[in-house]
């Protein structure tokens, strides 16, 4: 018999403000969830755009000329975007190059909200707050030109675990949840890009261990695997869990601290075995919860489908969508929680 040990919610979700995400999410799941994320409304809401926005603008780095735009295509083959790749400017040290990537007062004003809700019994107590970061390879390899993408993983990955500092700083610990958003070294397993350095296995494995083993050790800390949504679907459709069990394994044998949870995304007509036999091989610590994303909007007979069928392997799971919402229809979401909520009541009665 499957067991569903609760409901997690990724990241975006395409509503207002932070206060309308927070208290429209625990009003239908909060019994289920384990920590809310205040939706990365506002400039976020395309997930790291914002952050080639801040690159763009940097003193430091220019548009690259001399290399073709990169083609951002969708798994089937449609064309989604294409855009310029950014560099360091000559003469520029990238030792000494510092970025403001946001994350830091975006966390602190959310969580002001966050705090001040659940003081107010809205958001029910124990519930923590989510903050979810990229990482470095995410805008990496989205944006930055490969004739400047060494230099820059190092110097990214200082900023951002700068911002990790000011947020473990300014937010208690026990209502603290970070989550590591692994999309980029998904794809690069895959071999989406067109540049892919040999030993990018190791490259990942140590970069999502440093990552993990920056935060505190009182603060929860898991990873959203993903295969990226910019329209609402995969740029590249797994066949099944392989990569994932893979990529986890590699950078679970590195890491020092405990990992309180992972996602692993499922697409919609993964109803089959086949999609989940790998997960066999994937030995999670005790302390670690494991979501499958297989809820999708408006398939409940495919939501039960894909959890009878995660379930012959994984008895024990908590259930959650693909990716983010913020590229959703807004319309859309009240049905999405819907769906968590009718999953979880079904199987935890």
């Amino acid at each position: 018999m499957t067991e569903l040990t609760g409901a997690h919610l990724i990241g975006s979700v395409p509503l207002s403000d932070a206060e309308t995400v927070f208290r429209t999410v625990a009003g239908e799941l909060g019994p289920f969830l384990a920590r809310i994320p205040d939706g990365e409304t506002g400039n976020r809401h395309r997930w790291i755009w914002w952050q080639r926005e801040m690159l763009l603008n940097h003193p430091a780095m220019e548009l690259d000329p001399d290399t073709p735009p990169f083609e951002l295509h969708q798994w089937d083959g449609a064309l989604i975007r294409t855009t310029d790749w950014l560099r360091f400017k000559a003469g520029v040290d990238p030792a000494t190059v510092t970025f403001d990537t946001g994350y830091a007062a975006a966390a602190r004003d959310s969580y002001a909200v966050f705090r001040r809700l659940r003081d107010a019994g809205e958001i029910p107590a124990g519930v923590r707050f989510q903050v979810c970061l990229p990482t470095p390879m995410a805008p990496g390899y989205m944006y930055v030109s490969p004739s400047s993408l060494a230099a820059y993983l190092p110097t990214y990955e200082r900023a951002l675990l700068a911002a990790l500092r000011e947020i473990v700083g300014a937010i208690s610990h026990r209502d603290l949840s970070i989550q590591w958003d692994v999309c980029q070294e998904v794809l690069v397993f895959e071999h989406y890009f067109p540049h892919r350095p040999p030993g990018y296995k190791d490259e990942i494995f140590a970069e999502l261990a440093r990552l993990g083993d920056a935060v505190p050790r009182d603060v929860e800390c898991g990873y959203h695997l993903c295969y990226g949504s910019p329209r609402d679907e995969h740029v590249v459709m797994p066949k099944d869990t392989a990569i994932l069990v893979e990529l986890t394994r590699g950078f679970l044998a590195r890491l020092r601290r405990p990992m309180d949870f992972l996602h692993i995304p499922v697409p919609k007509d993964r109803t089959y075995d086949a999609y989940f036999a790998p997960l066999a091989g994937l030995s999670l610590p005790a302390e670690a919860t494991l979501y499958l994303g297989l809820i999708h909007h408006a398939d409940p007979r495919g939501d039960r489908a894909r959890i009878d069928a995660a379930g012959k392997v994984m008895p024990r799971f908590g259930v959650a969508t693909e990716c983010g919402w913020g590229r959703t229809d807004p319309a859309r979401v009240p049905a999405l929680l819907a769906a968590h909520r009718r999953a979880m009541e079904a199987l935890t009665r």
